[in-house]
């Protein structure tokens, strides 16, 4: 392969690119996509194949036999092995095997006789897109590259509904401009030799719930193993969150057992309730090796803190830019200590637990032993007998549940146990929603409604599948705002290998009223000691959303002044000013700001950029 052009001061783990067939039609809109500063790998032919900005350390390309192979992100591949599988490819469908053997987070790209085949990863963290340029199939890593290429408005229907809280499957998945298509996670976008026939082909299912833990905890085990060795075994300096929780003190010790040397980092929170402090110092006395630099708390963002001051390009709203300023806030510090990477616990959540919505199905299958634990999570949660009950009767199929969600986005949040047993949280709009957005919003529902399917025929695997893509729709925007801070971020858990390891446990032993995360505990028990696995708790940061709210109300107001969504008829400026004035009154304490403020920021975003901003 042969670089055409020079990177100018792209830094590790901000890698997007675009890739093109091999074709001179192909090649001439590869030439639209060359920017100041961007890469270009060739196919054999001389013609561009991937074209954007990568850092050296992120991509490993080969070409053998007259087929070409990519990875882009963190995989322990080395170009030996990668080019003799090169050589032995006689058909893409063989990637299958590839992508679901290797471990790590990465982009994979394979080019053979005219065809073309990309694909992300299955967690959802690096995705795919593609749209017809010029009589051409272009695919995508950020679907804003295919936008501005095409000079596309963004849909105002999509940013409806995104306004939802929350925006459930399968609306949540797709590209905010419309003629921008997104491939679903666990799919490979395939493109014929003819350079415009595609199709998405399946390369990745779930495993059956069905494995006992002492069975698979060695299994998880090694997924992490594998997962943090792919970022360590460079050595030199990472640093390492150490929150004290179950997750993050699980990294820390995986990556103190590696090559590399250990900044373990811990942010304590202003709640003098809040006891990750002691718990990190209880594990950082396991870690001789390890230097801990514990941040000031009362020096650490707030939550909403410089929201108008974001100037991210993002290719989709995210929640995520809430809680920026914080997640970016001491990378800088640890980049200075040396650290060449950023690990986080961030995932442990939602693969190393899972939702009570499996104990919908186990009361038909193993219901004396469902009847039993159901009892302990009602005292654990304090969910009504009657609730339970009626949630447990439950057995709409996920169309129609999405339907008659539809109906009812200004109605109540339904109770905590109907969506801890059901399908998921049920999507509401707020009285600051104009009844413009309720219409685009409640349409674009009810047609996905027509033909969804669910992630999963059982609601538990399908609300563990949703969850760890929502999380990971938020990861993959901080992971590129870190990278640009010059201190890229990764989370081992969010890895396909470390997801599947643990989705395969049985429901029962990952998620019980008795017992706390018994997956990490089991899988952890002899890397990580036992005092440390004994935590039953985690902290939350209420007190700090709470201040931000009202500290940074005077940025919320700015904020509402010339929103783009009320230019757009979404969002009623006037209500939302009124609550800005008032962050602790009933309204907004019944409610949820996020959805609105993303939709708004991103807004804000493609108006710095050259992605055109939709007219009402």
């Amino acid at each position: 392969m042969t670089e055409l052009h020079e990177s100018a001061g792209t830094g590790p783990g901000d890698a997007h690119f675009a890739v093109f067939a091999d074709r001179a039609d192909a090649a001439a809109v590869a030439r639209s996509f060359a920017r100041a500063g961007s890469r270009t790998l060739t196919h054999a032919s001389g013609r561009p194949w991937l074209v954007g900005h990568w850092h050296d350390d992120d991509i490993l390309a080969v070409h053998a036999c007259g087929a070409s192979l990519a990875v882009v992100g963190c995989c322990p591949i080395d170009a030996g092995d990668l080019r003799r599988r090169a050589a032995r490819l006689r058909d893409l469908a063989e990637l299958d095997t590839l992508a679901r053997s290797l471990p790590g987070s990465f982009h994979l790209v394979g080019a053979l006789d005219g065809r073309l085949r990309v694909q992300g990863t299955a967690s959802g963290l690096r995705l795919v897109f593609h749209a017809e340029i010029d009589g051409v199939r272009v695919a995508a890593t950020r679907a804003d590259l295919l936008a501005s290429a095409l000079d596309l408005d963004p849909d105002v229907a999509e940013v409806a509904v995104r306004l939802l809280w929350p925006t459930p499957y399968p609306l949540s998945e797709t590209s905010m401009w419309r003629a921008v298509t997104a491939v679903r996670p666990g799919d490979a976008l395939v493109v014929a030799d003819d350079g415009r026939g595609l199709r998405h082909t399946r390369w990745w299912t779930p495993p059956e719930p069905v494995r006992p833990l002492a069975e698979a905890a060695p299994l998880i085990r090694q997924a992490l193993e594998e997962a943090v060795g792919a970022r360590t075994r460079q050595g030199g300096v990472v640093s390492c969150d150490l929150s004290g929780g179950l997750d993050s003190t699980s990294i820390c010790f995986l990556a103190d057992r590696s090559a590399a040397r250990v900044v373990a980092s811990t942010w304590p929170g202003r709640d003098p309730a809040d006891t990750d402090l002691p718990w990190a110092e209880r594990a950082i006395g396991c870690l001789p090796d390890a230097e801990h630099v514990v941040w000031d708390a009362d020096a650490s963002p707030l939550v909403y803190d410089n929201l108008l001051g974001i100037d991210d390009l993002l290719d989709e709203p995210t929640i995520g830019v809430m809680d920026r300023s914080r997640v970016l806030h001491h990378l800088p510090g640890l980049a200075a200590r040396g650290s060449r990477l950023h690990l986080t616990g961030i995932g442990g959540d939602h693969v190393a637990w899972c939702s009570e919505a499996y104990y919908h199905r186990l009361l038909r299958t193993r219901p004396l032993f469902a009847v039993r634990q159901v009892r302990g999570f009602r005292a654990l949660w304090q969910w009504p007998l009657g609730g339970t009950v009626r949630a447990l009767a439950d057995a709409r199929p996920y169309p129609v549940w999405l339907a008659d969600a539809a109906r009812r986005l200004r109605d109540a949040p339904p109770p905590p146990v109907a969506t801890a047993l059901g399908w998921g949280m049920a999507p509401r709009l707020f009285d600051w929603m104009t009844p413009q957005a309720e219409r685009l919003a409640r349409q674009r529902l009810l047609d996905a409604a027509a033909t969804a399917s669910p992630l999963h025929p059982d609601r538990g695997l399908h609300a563990d599948l949703e969850q760890i893509r929502s999380c990971t729709r938020v990861i993959r925007q901080w992971d590129g705002m870190a990278a640009r801070t010059g201190l890229p971020m990764a989370s081992p858990f969010l890895d396909d290998r470390v997801i599947e390891a643990c989705l395969a446990v049985r429901p029962g032993d990952r998620v019980s009223p008795w017992r706390y995360k018994p997956v990490l505990a089991t899988a952890l028990r002899g890397i990580v000691p036992e005092e440390c696995l004994r935590r039953g708790t985690k902290a939350t940061a209420s007190m700090d959303a709470a201040n931000g709210l009202r500290e940074h109300r005077a940025d919320l107001l700015a904020l509402w002044d010339d929103a783009r969504l009320a230019q757009l008829g979404l969002v009623d400026r006037d209500a939302l000013r009124h609550l800005a004035l008032r962050p602790a009154s009933r309204g907004l304490s019944e409610a949820v700001l996020y959805s609105t403020i993303a939709a708004e920021v991103w807004l804000r975003g493609l108006a710095r950029g050259h992605t055109p901003v939709p007219q009402p």
